[in-house]
């Protein structure tokens, strides 16, 4: 075999014949690193790394191949299990990522934890903190620290990999993958998509063997674009990834499955940032809805049910509407695209006949929820007639649905199950488009279809109420 000298983007991965100062594809400056490349017999290419000896795998027919009926391991962390599908798959490479200080090292060792009571023997690598802060960690939001929770302070893969045999553990922590590196890619540092790919693919390869298969979760660094750092290749090679929202000085936290290939992707998982770690939000409807009685309804709310993932969630929606005193009124929306309320806003003037040209409008939703549903586009309306007509909605009614700029209601998917929702949880009453909802069995509460924007109104509001 003949060797030949190559360059490879450390941005994007992109492989030039000879040096340049800045990569054609991504254009990105000084990313060039010089590498051996291999030519086979046959003209095939290999880089310096990847022509390794083939491993013991056996070739099996996939008619034969049998699946054991406790693959999954389970955290007994509820949102964090239905995320995944159902439990940690035994063989599977999961990554997750987040802003910094967004909860990921703290999610990841909670789950060690939880494993490790199960019986489990958890193998902790940390190539960014010492073994002492993540003690510190895990007797500030742990009851009690597991004996068989191994920690590595080292960003040696070569260690990692001796340690994980050492240890003989069934779930591997790399905190974070950016910060390793195997000694046969140096010159190469830790962090370049060369040393991460082919640490990645060595935990890969641990994982997926059959005659001792291992769950690894790979904690991965964000750039500013609010993606993984290094190559778009890790994203395909791992089984699951995972992306935590959520701001550090906010409470909420979203856990979404971006990719899964055991469980349903754009699965989304809510946590509670306490002084004790995540909490689970096992019941999402109860945490986004402010408790009131019906005598305490106040003017501004109105509710909705979107959807997240694959189940229905109630969510309130508050709005402000005070005068402006300036030629330009304030719109102001926190968890919704401001071009989007405006839009609402003038279906509302011009459909709705409610004036707002000298009002400014604030709307945000309780609990810190993000609106992507144009279902919930009806209720925000609401929730703004409400304040302007000092109206109280009934605290037990809902708005589903879309509103169109002819003022027309709008039907949107999965309606059964968000009805089914507002009736599991007590609600009296709901708004949906006209023929929007089938026919479907409920115990309390009254399905009203409305054509428009104007019918809903006169069904909602008393007449003469300017």
């Amino acid at each position: 075999m003949k060797t030949k000298i190559v360059y490879v983007c450390s941005s994007c991965g992109y492989v030039s014949p000879k040096w340049a100062g800045r990569c054609t594809r991504c254009g990105e400056w000084n990313t060039f690193e010089e590498r051996e490349e291999t030519k086979g017999q046959k003209g095939q290419s290999f880089s310096k790394g990847m022509a390794k000896a083939s491993s013991n795998q056996t070739v099996s027919r996939l008619s034969e191949v049998e699946i054991t009926g406790n693959e999954r391991l389970f955290t007994n962390i509820t949102e964090f299990d239905r995320v995944m599908g159902g439990g940690i798959v035994r063989d599977s490479v999961t990554i997750i990522t987040s802003p910094p200080g967004g909860g990921k090292s703290t999610l990841s060792l909670m789950v060690a934890s939880q494993l490790a009571k199960a019986g489990k023997r958890i193998l902790y690598a940390s190539g960014e903190e010492s073994d002492s802060q993540i003690k510190s960690r895990a007797d500030r939001i742990l009851e009690k620290v597991e004996d068989n929770i191994w920690i590595l302070a080292d960003t040696s893969m070569d260690r990692v990999l001796e340690a994980i045999t050492e240890v003989d553990a069934d779930f591997i922590i790399l905190d974070s993958i950016q910060t390793f590196a195997l000694a046969e890619f140096y010159p190469s540092r830790a962090g370049n998509p060369t040393q991460t790919m082919e640490c990645a693919s060595a935990l890969v390869q641990c994982a997926k063997n059959k005659a001792r298969p291992r769950a690894v979760f790979m904690i991965g660094q964000m750039n500013k674009n609010d993606e993984i750092a290094g190559l778009r290749a890790l994203e395909h090679l791992v089984d699951t990834v995972l992306i935590l929202e959520g701001e550090g000085a906010e409470e909420l936290r979203s856990l979404i499955a971006s990719k899964n290939r055991f469980g349903s992707t754009g699965e989304m998982g809510f946590f509670a940032m306490t002084e004790k770690g995540l909490s689970s939000i096992d019941n999402p409807s109860e945490y986004f809805v402010t408790k009131r009685k019906k005598e305490d309804a106040v003017s501004g709310s109105a509710i909705t049910v979107l959807r997240e993932g694959s189940r229905a969630v109630i969510a309130e929606i508050e709005s402000l509407v005070s005068n402006s005193f300036t030629p330009y009124p304030s719109r102001i929306s926190e968890n919704m695209k401001k071009d989007t309320l405006n839009t609402l806003l003038s279906v509302l003037e011009q459909r709705g006949g409610i004036k707002l040209y000298d009002k400014n409008v604030v709307v945000k939703t309780t609990g810190g929820l993000y609106l992507k549903e144009q279902a919930a586009n009806l209720a925000v309306l609401m929730s703004i007639v409400s304040g302007v007509k000092d109206f109280p909605l009934p605290s037990d009614w809902a708005f589903i649905a879309d509103v169109g700029l002819t003022g027309e209601l709008k039907k949107i998917p999965a309606i059964e199950g968000r009805i089914r929702e507002l009736d599991r949880m007590g609600f009296s009453k709901v708004f949906v488009a006209f023929e929007g909802a089938r026919k479907v069995k409920l115990d309390n509460l009254e399905v009203i279809e409305c054509k428009n924007l104007t019918h809903l109104m006169g069904k909602v509001f008393p007449r003469g109420k300017k």
